[in-house]
């Protein structure tokens, strides 16, 4: 029997202290001292405890607590470890998702399920969990030169915007998605600048580019199966090589320059046309009245010589003479010149007062005393000649008496 093993009944010696009753101390030990705690004894009644606790029976005391004793402490001890392990990987389990996110669970290393927001629990050890975040917008950036449909190479920058929309293809199916998405992205882009001519590209057809790349991209994810979801694809930037940017930045140049002589000749025709047109419309009514008074002048003219027509054969004399005298009264009297009517003969004396008039508006100052003068000058010939007539035909008269 141990020297510390109960029920020695003081009768064992501790060893170490040199083979004597005496303590180390320097005191003797009596008969009912006992010696220090016993650690068989302390895990006993741990197991008996939690055998209590967990329903199981106690274990014996005394000598009958021998070696069976020390066997189902070593028992009791790997039971509680157990226990312990078993909460511990219990408690590992536990892990929460977010609402973005969704948990791909691995059981021994093949798809189980997918889990949803929220606290969850899945045997450590056993299941692998990865998250997986769904509404995140990813961007992926790609650049490079590309070789038009009319042979011409332009350097395009594109952006494109994806969503892990399905976290078990996009976790399992593809080993990178990234780079799949990237290789894609590339063919896509090159397969719709291939189909379209440089101006296309560089000018208005941009957005359609971006709309054509988006739809082939997304076929080709939905191919491979790499759950992920095309939100959109932005060209950011599309010219021509560095190399002759200058030469295409001349010839947009000129084409904006074509295109703004355009503007301005229609602008021009917008404005000229019209106002020809008018000018045109009003020739037309001004030789649609003109047409109306000639017309009317033309009917109304007949009108009258009709009516004249039958007062000449009810008076012919009369009428005549009156339509002498209408007509000469209408045509002296826009005449400026004047008729004298010499007496004894038939001739008839012009007197240009028309001159006279303009002399007198071109004068000043003394315009009065001028124009009387040269009206005197005028005068004395005109008077002189008249004597004269009347001598001669005093004479020939004279002569004709005879």
């Amino acid at each position: 029997m141990a020297w510390n093993e109960p029920g020695g009944n003081g009768k064992n010696h501790d060893p170490w202290s040199g083979g004597g009753d005496k303590n180390p101390g320097g005191g003797k030990r009596g008969g009912n001292e006992q010696g220090p705690p016993d650690l068989d004894e302390a895990l006993q009644k741990l197991q008996d405890r939690l055998n209590g606790i967990f329903g199981g029976k106690g274990g014996g005391s005394g000598s009958a607590g021998g070696s069976g004793g020390s066997h189902k402490g070593s028992f009791g001890l790997l039971g509680i470890v157990a226990v312990i392990a078993i909460v511990v990987w219990a408690g590992m389990g536990f892990y929460t998702v977010d609402q973005q996110e969704r948990g791909v669970v691995l059981r021994l290393g093949k798809f189980h399920s997918v889990v949803n927001p929220g606290l969850q629990w899945n045997p450590p050890l056993i299941d692998d969990v990865s998250k997986i975040n769904v509404t995140q917008v990813r961007i992926h950036d790609h650049r490079a030169l590309m070789l038009t449909e009319d042979e011409n190479i332009v350097d395009v920058d594109i952006s494109v915007q994806y969503v892990a929309e399905n976290p078990e293809n996009f976790l399992l199916k593809v080993r990178s998605p990234q780079e799949s998405l990237a290789q894609a992205a590339e063919a896509a882009l090159r397969q719709v600048v291939g189909a379209s001519e440089m101006n296309q590209i560089l000018t208005e057809g941009r957005q359609v580019m971006a709309i054509s790349v988006q739809e082939r991209l997304q076929r080709h994810m939905d191919t491979f199966e790499t759950g992920i979801r095309i939100a959109g694809v932005n060209v950011r930037n599309a010219q021509a090589p560095s190399q002759v940017q200058d030469a295409f930045d001349d010839v947009i140049k000129a084409r904006e320059d074509e295109q703004r002589s355009k503007n301005e000749a229609e602008a021009y025709a917008n404005s000229v046309v019209p106002e020809a047109r008018g000018i045109a419309q009003r020739m037309i009514e001004e030789a649609n009245a003109y047409r109306e008074e000639v017309v009317a002048r033309a009917t109304g003219e007949s009108q009258r010589f009709l009516a004249l027509l039958s007062e000449y054969q009810n008076e012919p004399d009369v009428t005549r003479e009156r339509l002498y005298i209408d007509m000469m009264q209408s045509v002296m009297t826009n005449n400026p010149k004047v008729l004298m009517d010499v007496e004894g003969g038939n001739n008839l004396m012009f007197l240009p007062l028309d001159k006279l008039m303009e002399n007198r508006g071109n004068t000043s100052g003394s315009r009065s005393s001028a124009s009387d003068l040269g009206f005197r000058q005028l005068n004395d010939p005109l008077t002189d000649a008249s004597r004269t007539r009347q001598n001669s035909a005093g004479a020939g008269s004279m002569r004709e008496g005879r």
